[in-house]
């Protein structure tokens, strides 16, 4: 059993480097050939290549994959056709596609699950291969000390928002999204550190608890932490993201890898 996780990519427009080197990617992942991936990994020396099996079973994208999202039946915004073309393949190569809800792209379900048939999840996944339990998520609800954030995400997903972007111009909310996302400052590196520091703590009970991975994304800063427990090999994770460190985590035959996907230029 194989599969990718990857969170946070951002995506806006084509012609942006996180996008291309993601759809390189996918690319990769769709093509007929059995030449390996070629990545960086993240734990040894940036020389290092590591070659992967491009044939996976599983791609668990954790939230944030768009910058932003809203679609009105078959109708999405015009710069991610290419990307979900793409999606679209790998789930007709027989690829079971896990769709987490970020903090910037959520109402999934109408258009991925309906259309695609993907698993889209709001806050929560488990997975189990036969191996390893593994409890995944975007991660923005960790901090439970981020009350103000906590309260704005119940409210951006309500019922009420979901029913006011069902009636509203998709223009008009194209249009605000990409006004909001160029206004946004990300956080800085040393935040998302801290960030990543808390995630990992939060995930290492959830250890405690029986699980054997935990996966997240959100705080855009790659690490995996792996050690011995009670239950065997352990993992936790943060994924960091497709803006800076265009970074993913590999796992197949029980193992994990945190790599980085070159550039093309």
């Amino acid at each position: 059993m194989k599969a990718i996780f990857l969170s946070d990519a951002h995506l806006k427009r084509e012609k942006d480097e996180n996008y291309q080197r993601l759809l390189h990617l996918f690319e990769a992942l769709n093509a007929d050939s059995e030449k390996p991936l070629e990545s960086r990994s993240e734990s040894v020396e940036p020389e290092t290549v590591q070659r992967v099996n491009p044939r996976i079973d599983h791609l668990f994208i954790l939230g944030d994959f768009f910058d932003f999202w809203f679609s009105r039946g078959s109708v999405i915004y015009p710069e991610y056709r290419v990307m979900v073309r793409e999606l679209a393949a790998l789930g007709q190569r027989g690829v079971t596609v896990h769709f987490l809800e970020g903090n910037h792209d959520f109402f999934l379900a109408d258009y991925f699950t309906e259309r695609l048939g993907f698993e889209v999840l709001t806050d929560w996944g488990e997975w189990h291969d036969g191996q390893r339990r593994i409890l995944f998520s975007h991660g923005d609800t960790v901090d439970l000390q981020n009350r103000k954030y906590l309260f704005l995400r119940r409210v951006l997903r309500s019922r009420a928002v979901y029913r006011l972007q069902k009636v509203l111009p998709l223009r008009m909310l194209w249009a605000a999204a990409r006004i909001s996302s160029e206004a946004s400052q990300g956080r800085s590196r040393e935040q998302a550190e801290r960030l990543a520091e808390k995630m990992h703590a939060f995930a290492s009970h959830k250890i405690g608890e029986g699980f054997n991975a935990v996966v997240l994304g959100h705080c855009h800063y790659p690490r995996l932490r792996e050690w011995s427990a009670s239950q065997g090999k352990v993992a936790t994770v943060t994924l960091g993201d497709w803006i800076k460190d265009f970074s993913y985590l590999y796992y197949a035959e029980g193992r994990f890898q945190l790599l980085t996907e070159p550039s093309r230029t």
